[in-house]
């Protein structure tokens, strides 16, 4: 059978695979599933036909071959295994055609590495290519017999790698430095013994060839740096590449060396220590030429070894600013978008650190419209960053143009720069201007993202306030949707609430709809603003104030209702110290905190041309496993780990298998807890205006304190404050509540992992509920077996822990003492906001609340002692 007809065009020795010469009906048809797999027997004739051709010298069989060779490649690219013709393609290797021999290099490196004995049937003709006539297939034979990563096939290795390092043809020597790195990675006392990183020291040192160099430096420091830890001749020979005479030997050879050896080079030179002033110009003379090279990654590498010489050299130092802010503008203007993404997040690094010698060149950071955003959102930042008094009014003009954008994320943008500017200038009475008409322009995410920073400007020059109001005041707040920035316009109705005239009725109409606004921040905002206009305006709030007071209560928000008890009670307390407390005398806000600490932007310093200046973060964060804020797990993300528990006291715990997607930390769905009213609040608000609700005298007690108490005393005080809000307190002394009937829980867990999986899927949800606990307890927490033996003291049982900052996972267990019923639950704590996530399961639902109460206790008491 004939192979089918095929291009006859020969591809180049840089297409090695030949695969842009394979026909797409080929790989069309097999790499589309609607089509199936290839039909059986097609691999079959393919064997057939190669075994045919080995061996052959025929006219036009290196064409047939390649045919073929493209055809067993096509295959193996679209996932086909193709393995069954490996010995058929060995034989037909034996050609000086060097196309064939690179597919065929490609196809035994695929199949070989992962099949021990698959890749012993290749070292012969491997070994025999090593010393073919043809440097290239010298090379490319070489390559492939290091890549094979056989672990027991080393010793075929040394022979060839110890031939390649001493070949006449640099392309061999070059493959063999990198081989001898691979060799390595395989087998360490193989590489040492036979001595090869002495030859790759020579060869570094005499080879005429700069790519040798290059790789032979690239190898020498890989080895000796993991040797360094074993071995003190390795840490001496690192230390030796340090050295003055092979450093200047490397920088007097850098013009020969490619961008990428380059860039090795010169951060090897970075790691050098000079010995005085004059060494510093010396290298930065040479090195003079490398700003004005076409390759960014050399300016950068460059740049960050000027950076680093004269970081003692303060008067130095500014002019290395000067004089690599040339080459970085150029490559910022040049490349792809990318690219200048990459260079732009350096020199905004700099920018930050020396804003002033940056500020006349402030029109480079102008947006262009062809620009992604990413790019645009970096040159904000540093026109923020440049702004100066000389500068402010022609950036701030460029900034407003940007506001009126059709993209909104970039006008969004562009208000926060204006801003910015504004907080960190003089002289803001133009910016102020142009901010007030922001809010003209009915546009609502403009009108949105002003009045948050109208809100802090307020904060920092209280002076316009007046000028501010007037505009805002203008504003209703039916058409403003975003929470911040209705946040913000409540703030500013509680705080000028005597220089708005409409604000208590607006107040109170936003309190109205209280249950429609689904941001706890808004609502905790409206509970302030009210208080706060309740101080000033007292009888134009108080019905506001008593409905907001009774609804906050009743919120389903622990942070909303721990507000709104906390005023309820100062009021009821004194109302001049309620006052004093809630709106004391301001000072203005003289600076914003920043960002970033200044440890963290030095270390990023230290990381340039890296990765850390992009994600303009210390590369621990992103690369470090065990980097987990305020915890260390050593456990990826999803996965847990078991809670240590003695021996004597809990069941042994087998870690809990990730296929119950219940089980998860990224499982956050909220099941309805029935039972509980008021969106699945376990409070029940107390009625104003003299009108009742239910569980209306359980609400009054809630209102009275936060722990049941034996007693209630109501103070006339307090029932003042009671009428005068509307809130509709009796006038005797509430009823006491009944105590919880004891829960005695057993000592000893009665469920192991697997048991409490399967009862997990098995039992519906009891309580589920969100609570805060004390900033102490999170502190506490260093590791997750800290909260384990707490809760261990209260009959509590850790099953499984797990998780990544700031959301931690735990799964406890307890079971009442004289039976067997147990009690699951499932514990999420957020380290940032300190809120946790409760949901418990349980097999008598009639005291699920009651150990709910325990376990918050115990809960609470963690870390406090």
């Amino acid at each position: 059978m004939a192979p089918p007809a095929q291009s006859q065009r020969s591809p180049s020795p840089s297409q090695p695979s030949g695969t842009s010469e394979i026909g797409d009906g080929i790989i069309s048809r097999n790499a589309n599933p609607r089509f199936g797999s290839i039909r059986k027997g097609e691999v079959s004739d393919l064997k057939m036909q190669l075994r045919g051709l080995a061996g052959s010298r025929a006219p036009g069989t290196d064409d047939t071959k390649r045919d073929l060779f493209k055809k067993v490649i096509s295959y193996m690219t679209i996932g086909i295994d193709v393995s069954s013709v490996f010995s058929e393609m060995v034989m037909c290797s034996a050609t000086s055609d060097i196309v064939l021999k690179k597919m065929c290099y490609l196809y035994v490196g695929n199949y070989a590495k992962h099949n021990p004995e698959l890749a012993l049937l290749t070292i012969n003709f491997l070994q025999r290519d090593c010393k073919d006539e043809d440097p290239m297939i010298r090379g490319l034979a070489l390559r492939s017999l290091c890549s094979l990563g056989v672990a027991n096939l080393v010793e075929y290795l040394v022979g060839p790698l110890n031939n390649g390092l001493k070949d006449g043809n640099s392309y061999v020597r070059m493959v063999a430095a990198v081989g001898v790195l691979k060799l390595y990675h395989i087998s360490a006392s193989t590489c040492m013994d036979a001595d090869f990183p002495a030859l790759l020291k020579h060869l570094m040192l005499k080879d005429k060839d700069a790519q040798v160099v290059a790789n032979c430096l690239t190898s020498l420091q890989e080895i000796w740096s993991l040797e360094a830890s074993t071995s003190e001749e390795a840490a001496r020979e690192r230390e030796a590449l340090l050295s003055k005479p092979v450093i200047y030997y490397f920088l007097n050879r850098i013009k020969e060396f490619s961008e990428w050896a380059q860039c090795i080079v010169l951060e090897l030179v970075a790691k050098y220590v000079i010995s005085d002033s004059d060494e510093i110009f010396d290298i930065m003379n040479l090195l003079e030429d490398r700003l004005q090279h076409a390759n960014g990654a050399v300016v950068l590498a460059t740049i960050k070894l000027f950076l680093h010489l004269t970081l003692s050299m303060n008067d130095v130092h500014q002019q290395v600013y000067e004089r690599i802010k040339a080459p970085l503008l150029t490559l910022v203007s040049s490349g792809s978008p990318e690219q200048s993404y990459a260079v732009l997040s350096h020199l905004h690094l700099l920018v930050m650190r020396a804003p002033f010698i940056f500020s006349s060149d402030y029109k480079h950071f102008y947006c262009q419209y062809n620009e992604p955003f990413y790019v645009k959102k970096l040159k904000l930042e540093m026109l923020t960053a440049v702004a100066n008094e000389s500068n402010t009014y022609e950036i701030v003009t460029e900034l407003c143009e940007y506001v009126a954008n059709v993209d909104i994320p970039m006008a969004r943008e562009s208000i926060r720069a204006v801003g910015k500017i504004a907080l960190q200038q003089y002289d803001v009475n133009a910016i102020v201007d142009r901010l007030l008409q922001f809010l003209e322009m009915e546009k609502e995410h403009v009108t949105a993202e002003t009045l948050v920073l109208v809100k802090d400007l307020l904060r920092k020059y209280p002076q316009w306030s007046h000028d501010c109001i007037a505009v805002v005041g203008n504003i209703s707040s039916k058409n403003i949707q975003e929470p911040k920035a209705k946040a913000a316009l409540i703030w500013m109705l509680g705080e000028y609430a005597p220089d708005m005239q409409d604000a208590p009725y607006i107040l109170e109409s936003l309190i109205e709809n209280w249950d429609e606004e689904h941001s706890a921040e808004v609502r905790l905002h409206l509970l302030t603003a009210v208080i706060k206009c309740f101080f000033r305006r007292a009888p134009e709030t108080q019905k506001a104030l008593g409905a907001a007071l009774a609804t906050g209560v009743a919120d389903f928000h622990q942070d909303v209702h721990d507000r709104a008890l906390f005023y309820y009670r100062l009021l009821q307390h004194d109302v001049s110290v309620a006052e004093r407390i809630v709106n004391p005398p301001k000072q203005a806000v003289s600076v914003f905190a920043d960002t970033q600490n200044s440890e963290i932007k030095d270390r990023i310093f230290d990381e340039f041309n890296s990765l850390s200046v992009v994600y303009q973060k210390p590369s621990y964060m992103f690369t470090d496993k065990e980097y987990r804020g305020p915890f260390a797990f050593s456990e990826e993300l999803g996965n847990l780990s078991i809670g240590t528990e003695s021996a004597d006291t809990i069941v042994a715990a087998q870690r809990v298998e990730e296929n119950d997607k219940d089980l998860l930390l990224g499982s956050s769905e909220k099941e309805e807890s029935p039972g509980y009213g008021n969106n699945g609040s376990a409070y029940n608000a107390p009625s104003y205006d003299g009108s009742t609700t239910t569980g209306a005298s359980q609400a009054q007690l809630d209102l009275v304190s936060l722990d049941q108490l034996s007693t209630v005393n109501t103070t006339s005080s307090s029932l003042a404050i009671d009428e005068l809000l509307g809130l509709g307190m009796s006038a005797g002394p509430s009823p006491a509540p009944l105590p919880s009937a004891a829960l005695k829980l057993s000592a000893k867990a009665g469920l192991d992992p697997n048991n409490f999986q399967q009862k997990w899927r098995q039992l519906a949800v009891s309580i589920s509920q969100e609570i805060t606990i004390d900033p102490r307890g999170v502190a506490a927490m260093t590791t997750p077996q800290a909260l384990s033996r707490h809760m261990q003291s209260h009959s509590i049982h850790c099953i499984a822990s797990g998780g990544q900052a700031p959301n931690f996972k735990f799964f406890f267990v307890a079971q009442k003492a004289d039976e067997p019923s147990a009690y699951l639950v499932e514990c999420i704590i957020n380290s940032s906001s300190c809120k946790v996530q409760l949901k418990i399961k349980a097999d008598d639902q009639n005291t699920s609340q009651t150990f709910s109460e325990m376990f918050q206790s115990a809960l609470s008491s963690f870390g406090l002692a």
